[in-house]
């Protein structure tokens, strides 16, 4: 048995849930996409060198709709991580806001900003091996991907963790942000936001589910 648990919701042994840890990481997930929904890109500045003058540019329509649709996706795949209580099902989301943060830069027509995201991509890519072989290797030696079963059992071996921390650092490049500064400097605000939001949080998770298996 868990403790701290304020919620849960039990699929067979797969045992979903809410401690008093997670519950703060699902409110401001779901702040973030509530934000999304119903905020309006913001207009991108460009200032004129050597003078005073600046101009606002539009954002185009499609690309508006593109980076809430990922943004929207992202922030529902972020939550998904947050109360999943099996360690495949949160590695597939992991890997699914990995792609989602791509998604909310792929429409800006901008070098700088799609050769970051190409970058990003490659470790996001290499980021799932270790990720889906930690959880292999879990289901492999204990017999169980339940968070809820594993709790407490010390069973869960260290290449195990190790791997799927790696992962997940690849997935989200949480704590490393100024490995995709330029990504951040795309037009798009508030949705780019979730970029930085579903990374931490989601490494913020993986740190409460290694401590807990």
């Amino acid at each position: 048995m868990m403790e701290g648990i304020l919620a849960s919701f039990p699929l067979g042994d797969m045992v979903h849930y809410l401690s008093e840890y997670t519950i703060v990481l699902f409110a401001f997930a779901a702040l973030f996409v509530v934000l999304a929904l119903i905020s309006l890109p913001e207009k991108p500045v460009d200032m004129v060198f050597g003078t005073d003058g600046y101009y606002l540019k539009e954002i185009p329509k499609d690309i508006a709709k593109f980076q809430r649709f990922s943004a929207l996706a992202c922030g529902v795949a972020t939550i998904g991580a947050i109360v999943s209580g099996d360690i495949f099902n949160f590695t597939l989301f992991a890997a699914l806001i990995g792609v989602l943060n791509i998604g909310i830069v792929a429409t800006v027509k901008n070098g700088h900003v799609l050769k970051a995201a190409f970058s990003y991509g490659l470790v996001v890519m290499m980021g799932t091996v270790p990720l889906f072989a930690g959880a292999a290797i879990v289901a492999a030696t204990c017999g169980t991907l339940s968070i809820w079963e594993l709790a407490g059992a010390a069973a869960v071996p260290f290449i195990a963790k190790l791997l799927i921390l790696i992962g997940v650092l690849g997935e989200g490049m949480a704590p490393f942000y100024i490995g995709k500064a330029e990504i951040t400097r795309a037009p798009g605000a508030p949705y780019i936001l979730m970029i930085h939001v579903s990374s931490l949080l989601l490494f913020l998770r993986v740190v409460e589910i290694l401590l807990v298996v």
